[in-house]
Parts: C-alpha cells; sequence; structure tokens
C-alpha cells in the first residue's frame, strides 16, 4: 500500500486495529507524520521537538489502533487529536520544574524592613478600598480577587462594558491618589 491522494485512511487503520499490518501503518506514517510535525510547527514547537512529537502520536497511533472507532472520528481527526494532547502534555512538561530545579533547604529570612513595608501597604490599600464607594469597590474586587475581565464583569453584573470601564478606572485613581497622600 502507498499513500496516494484519495486513500482510504480508515481501511489502513482498521488494517492496523485489526491486524497488526505494517505495510497499511507504513502509509498512514508517510502520509499523517510530516502534517503532524507542520501541524506543531505551526503552533509554536520546535522543529526537534515536533519532530520527536510526531513519532511518539505515530507510534500511539500503532499501539492504541484498537482504540479507533470510524463511528467517532476520522483517521485525521484522531490523528490530530493525539497530536494536540501530546503538545499540551509536553507544554505542561516544560512548565514543570524538574524534582533538582526545586530549592531545597530553609528559605532565606525576609528582609524585616520590606515586611514591614508591605504590611503597612497592605494596611493601606484595605483601608482605601474601604473608602471606595460600594459600586466601585465590588467591580475592584471582581477584577483583582476574582481575576475577571472586564466582559466577564459586565456579564456576571448586567452592567453595561462601558460602565464597567469607567467605575474600575475612577476607583484606581482614587487608590492611586490615596496612596500618593499616604506616602506624601
Amino acid at each position: 500500500m502507498t499513500a496516494e491522494a484519495g486513500e482510504d485512511w480508515t481501511a489502513h487503520l482498521l488494517a492496523v486495529r485489526d491486524r497488526q499490518d505494517r505495510a497499511a501503518f507504513a502509509a498512514l506514517f508517510q502520509h499523517f507524520a510530516p502534517r503532524v510535525k507542520g501541524f506543531l510547527v505551526k503552533s509554536g514547537t520546535s522543529p526537534a521537538q515536533a519532530e520527536e512529537c510526531a513519532q511518539d502520536v505515530m507510534e500511539t497511533l500503532w499501539q492504541k489502533a484498537q482504540l479507533f472507532d470510524p463511528e467517532r472520528a476520522s483517521v485525521a481527526t484522531w490523528v490530530f487529536t493525539i497530536a494536540r494532547n501530546r503538545r499540551i502534555d509536553m507544554a505542561r512538561r516544560a512548565a514543570r520544574p524538574e524534582p533538582e530545579d526545586l530549592p531545597w533547604g530553609p528559605e532565606a529570612e525576609p528582609d524585616q524592613h520590606a515586611a514591614l513595608e508591605l504590611a503597612q501597604e497592605t494596611a493601606l490599600l484595605g483601608e482605601a478600598l474601604a473608602r471606595l464607594p460600594q459600586a466601585q469597590r465590588a467591580l475592584i474586587e471582581k477584577a483583582f480577587y476574582g481575576d475577571l475581565s472586564h466582559s466577564e464583569i459586565s456579564e456576571q453584573t448586567g452592567l453595561p462594558m462601558g460602565t464597567v470601564k469607567s467605575r474600575i478606572r475612577l476607583a484606581l485613581e482614587k487608590l492611586r491618589q490615596s496612596f500618593e497622600g499616604a506616602r506624601g
């Protein structure tokens, strides 16, 4: 079997699934491996990592062919779903520190002056927030403590986007003035 245009990829994958057909797998590999690599490179993966990931995807296709169900997805959808999941796994592994990268031993003692300054600024912020009008304070709390975007706040509160933005802007200006007044 060769990978030609119009090839029946479902038949090839079923042959791999049902009979461990190496020729069918070779045709699938020849067709999908370069496409998976291209997909990964376009999504920001380095060419070397994309090559490694494409190899892993194709190995998964061989090892887990019995999981393929042509009623649920096309071969291309199944292959690219595996590729997408592998890319996500790679990104998670890259973001997670390896055990040898973790700091060991006791943490350094915090600078007492810096700790006192932070405590004072936190108290000032609490006082400044308490002085804000309730409508502004509620939006600031949703934006910063709730980590909500302006559009999410607008949806949640039913307020127009412009109102949300202007109340947050006014509240931030009042907070800035409070800090400047306390320091000056």
